[in-house]
C-alpha cells in the first residue's frame, strides 16, 4: 500500500528502511525524519504522517530498544527547582560570602 504519494512510499519501503536501521545500530531511536532519510526522500506536504506514523508503528522492529526505555524519567526526589545549585545567582553568591 503506497503510504505517501508525494515521495511514492509504500509500507514495505517503511518496513525495510526500519529493519535496516535497527540492523545497522540497534540502539537507534527511529523516527520519521530518519526512515525519509534512509529512503533518500524527504516529507513533502506531511499529510501522509500519521499513515506513516502508524506504519512504523506495525514494524517488529520499530520499537523502543530494552536499555533505552525509562531514560527521560528523573525520580521525584531528583526534581528539586530548576536543577541549579543553590547560590547560582549574583546576589546569592555575595550574601553566601
Amino acid at each position: 500500500m503506497i503510504v505517501c504519494h508525494c515521495m511514492v512510499i509504500s509500507e514495505a519501503d517503511i518496513r525495510g528502511a526500519i529493519d535496516w536501521m535497527r540492523a545497522a545500530d540497534p540502539e537507534v531511536i527511529i523516527t520519521p525524519n530518519r526512515v525519509y532519510r534512509a529512503l533518500g526522500k524527504r516529507a513533502d506536504c506531511g499529510g501522509c504522517l500519521p499513515l506513516f506514523v502508524a506504519s512504523m508503528a506495525k514494524c517488529d522492529s520499530y520499537g523502543v530498544p530494552l536499555n533505552l526505555r525509562g531514560l527521560g524519567r528523573a525520580k521525584p526526589e531528583d526534581r528539586t527547582g530548576e536543577g541549579r545549585c543553590q547560590g547560582h545567582r549574583v546576589s546569592q553568591r555575595r550574601a553566601a560570602e
